[in-house]
């Protein structure tokens, strides 16, 4: 491999937001500095489950459901 091609891996701090910290090493920043998350798998419904809602534009999912809703999948 080439020498000198790759990023700094170092040790950072992250903080989610409910206020729990851990450290983990990390090419983002430099080292030490402190990773303030806006998101994370607390408290996104990605990961919890939240609502889903369907938009339907232009009534795509209303003419998907007359075309195939007899399929019975």
């Amino acid at each position: 491999m080439k020498a000198e091609i790759h990023p700094d891996y170092h040790m950072i701090k992250v903080v989610m937001t409910d206020g729990t910290e851990y450290e983990t090493f990390s090419t983002w920043g430099s080292e030490g500095q402190t990773m303030n998350l806006e998101i994370d798998p607390k408290s996104h419904p990605a990961w919890t489950g939240g609502n889903q809602q369907l938009m339907d534009r232009g009534g795509r999912v209303s003419k998907f459901n007359k075309r195939f809703g007899g399929l019975g999948l």
